[in-house]
């Protein structure tokens, strides 16, 4: 649903048909978005037209981004310790 609408705004109709999903689980899943702030959904005559916030898409990526740096390292010392370990314990085996 993020993919379609980082293509352009969309009707809550339009965001249902690739889905097998009922019209009330997408209008309930547009409304987690919503309230996330990463849509904004207005009225347009009698549809419902969803517009993506960018913005919010990118402080989430920035995030997302932070975090996968603190666990790269985080595991990149780890890799180090279970080496150093593996070395120590073939070394004392001789």
């Amino acid at each position: 649903m993020v993919d379609r609408l980082s293509r352009g705004p969309a009707t809550v109709h339009g965001l249902t048909e690739p889905f097998a999903l009922s019209q009330q689980m997408i209008s309930k899943h547009i409304a987690y978005l919503v309230r996330a702030r990463i849509v904004v959904k207005t009225k347009r005559g009698r549809e419902s037209v969803c517009t993506l916030r960018p913005e919010a898409i990118r402080k989430v990526s920035d995030w997302a981004f932070r975090y996968r740096q603190f666990w790269e390292e985080s595991f990149d010392k780890l890799d180090a310790v279970v080496k150093e370990m593996k070395r120590e314990n073939e070394g004392g085996q001789g």
